[in-house]
This record gives structure tokens, C-alpha cells and sequence, in this order.
């Protein structure tokens, strides 16, 4: 007599239909999934021995649970999990880049810079999640709205370099009034350097001249920001 395979915990078609991540989310909202429920929907299949919900399981434990180190993530690095190849892989860097753009602001909507806190808000968009120092710019009207923000150099893990000319560069043909100066540290450490100090004071002074003033220097981490005028060390 032939064994009857039909049931497969490891297949989700086995599964009971409310217990399927994508009829959960049918029956039950979005909000009802778990993470790994939710991945296993971007992924749609796991291996022979894998279902795809133990495969987005085996990411997650990979980054101890925490979304926020698997947006870190690179290509490399998620296909070093179990069911995981290069189309997979693309799916779910797709996925967290989608998330991290979101943004909570009404868009087309000029939004003002008033102060260091509204700075961090602004460039979550831009430098939540990198795992490299970028520098960038805030560039403002008259009425302290952005105008534009742009990445000014994007360097390695431990700096990047910026030419003074870049930054006002941008500033002028951007027509802009006023500037604000950031930097992201991957680290976490919201200590500016002694470089860091440096550079603020050449382009303010620079700003001064050009009659383009560098309203603060904000250094950005995933978890809170320095500002250079808060500190008083602008």
C-alpha cells in the first residue's frame, strides 16, 4: 500500500485556507499577517522541504527579528538564506525601498524647515536605512519651504567627502535662499567630528560671502539626529 503524501505541512496549499498568508490577508486585513507572513507573500514559493512563510522566517531570525537591520540588508546578503536566489532577493530590496520612500507628508506640498527637528523628518526619506555616509543639502526659499534636497557625495562606511563648490553649486542654480547641511553616520554615534566641525564652519563662511546662509548641520542616524545649532557648536 502507497503512502498517501497529499498533506504537507511544508506546502502552504496544505494549510488550513484561513492560515494562508495570502487568504489571511483576504479574510483578515493586512494588519492581521505577521512579517514573515508578509514576505512569504512577496517570495510566493519556498523549496522541496521549505514553505515559503519557513523561508521568510529563516530571514528574519537571520536579522534577529528586526526589520529595520534587514532593510539593511544587500543582495548578497539575502541570498545567503535557504529558498532565497537573486529574483527573490530583488523582490523583497524592492519592497523595503518602497517602504522606506514612504513618506507621512501631503505630496506636492512645500514643507518648512523650522527647525532641526523638521530637518530629520525631511530626510528620513533619503537616509533612513543606508548603510554608507551620504552628504546632502536642503535647499529653501525665502519662506524657509524646500525647495529640493540633493545628494551632494555618497561615500563608504566611515565618511564621504565634500567639495564646498558642489554644495553651493546646487544652491545657486536652485535659485535657493538659504541651505542646511546633512550628513548621515551609519554607525549611530550622533557625535560630530572634528572634521565635521571643520567643513561647517568653511561653508557657512562661505555662505556669508555668497549671501547664501547655511541655516544648521544636522547629523542624521535611524534612531535621532545632532543638530550643529541645538549644540551650539554651529
Amino acid at each position: 500500500m502507497s503512502e498517501d503524501n497529499s498533506y504537507n505541512p511544508s506546502k502552504i496549499l496544505s494549510w488550513a485556507e484561513e492560515d494562508r498568508p495570502r487568504e489571511k490577508l483576504l479574510l483578515k486585513g493586512k494588519a492581521a499577517l505577521s512579517n514573515a507572513e508578509l514576505i512569504a507573500i512577496l517570495i510566493g514559493s519556498g523549496t522541496v522541504k521549505l514553505s515559503a512563510v519557513d523561508v521568510a522566517k529563516g530571514i528574519l531570525n537571520a536579522v534577529n527579528n528586526n526589520i529595520s537591520e534587514l532593510a539593511r540588508q544587500g543582495m548578497k546578503d539575502l541570498m545567503k538564506n535557504k529558498g532565497i536566489g537573486e529574483a527573490k532577493a530583488i523582490t523583497i530590496l524592492a519592497a523595503l525601498e518602497l517602504g522606506r520612500r514612504r513618506t507621512d507628508h501631503i505630496p506636492n506640498k512645500r514643507r518648512i524647515i523650522d527647525g532641526s527637528q523638521a530637518v530629520y523628518d525631511e530626510m528620513r526619506q533619503h537616509l533612513q536605512d543606508k548603510s554608507h555616509e551620504e552628504f546632502w543639502i536642503i535647499m529653501l526659499n525665502r519662506a524657509n519651504e524646500v525647495m529640493k534636497s540633493v545628494a551632494v557625495s555618497v561615500g563608504g562606511i566611515s565618511g564621504t567627502v565634500c567639495d564646498p563648490k558642489m554644495v553651493f553649486k546646487h544652491a545657486l542654480e536652485n535659485m535657493a535662499s538659504s541651505i542646511v547641511l546633512v550628513h548621515n553616520h551609519p554607525s549611530g554615534q550622533l557625535k560630530a567630528s572634528e572634521a565635521d566641525v571643520n567643513l561647517t564652519q568653511q561653508l557657512k563662511e562661505c555662505g556669508i560671502l555668497l549671501d547664501l546662509p547655511v541655516l544648521d548641520h544636522v547629523i542624521f542616524t535611524d534612531k535621532g539626529f545632532l543638530s550643529f545649532v541645538d549644540e551650539n557648536i554651529f
